[in-house]
């Protein structure tokens, strides 16, 4: 059975609104959603939300009980899943991924390669900052804030600061690639206005 149907209400952008045919946490059957481009944007599976004025197109998918709402957008090839939110003015876009528990809000903005889960509360575009290429792997870190402090995800590392901060020591020593990710530690800890 499906969740939700779209309706031919369509905005100036040719996104159509959708209308929920279930119940679901915080929506009743019958209510209006927000707008999508087509059914590729949100699952018809599990709990997954767009309501409010929010806007999910392109190749962007939400999932799982993953919310997005308010006046947020998320487009690119953008993910949203797990029992994240997305809400306010917050955009997410480019290859960027929001799950776990993680929450983007107010004028934040989440793009490019970022992977912002965990318990991560993003909330303007100084709370994370993404570092590509860099390290052994020229791949992507980003950094968030978290309730406890900034969180780092690199590689299959996912973890606070100080524990990254060890991790580099221990990997690299003090070598180039130390070099790098120390100074991108303090340059998250110059954008995220915090000592820790």
């Amino acid at each position: 059975m499906k969740k939700y149907e779209l309706t031919d209400e369509v905005n100036e952008y040719g996104l159509r609104r959708i209308k929920y045919l279930i119940d679901l946490p915080g929506i009743n059957a019958g209510e209006l959603g927000g707008w999508i481009e087509s059914e590729k944007n949100l699952s018809q599976d599990g709990n997954a939300q767009v309501f409010g004025n929010a806007w999910v197109y392109g190749d962007a998918r939400v999932y799982g009980d993953a919310r997005v709402y308010g006046d947020a957008w998320v487009y690119g090839n953008a993910q949203v899943f797990g029992n994240a939110w997305v809400y306010g003015d917050a955009r997410v876009f480019g290859n960027a991924q929001v799950f776990g528990n993680a929450w983007v809000y107010g004028d934040a903005w989440v793009y490019g390669d970022a992977r912002v889960y965990g318990d991560a509360w993003v909330s303007k575009k100084t709370d994370y900052l993404t570092v590509s290429p860099i390290g052994s792997r020229n791949s992507t870190t980003t950094f968030f804030r978290e309730e406890k402090g900034i969180a780092v995800v690199c590689g299959c590392f996912y973890g606070s600061l100080d524990d990254f901060t060890k991790r580099v020591i221990e990997t690299h020593g003090d070598n180039r690639h130390a070099k790098m990710y120390l100074a991108a530690i303090e340059l998250a800890k110059l954008q995220m206005e915090t000592d820790k």
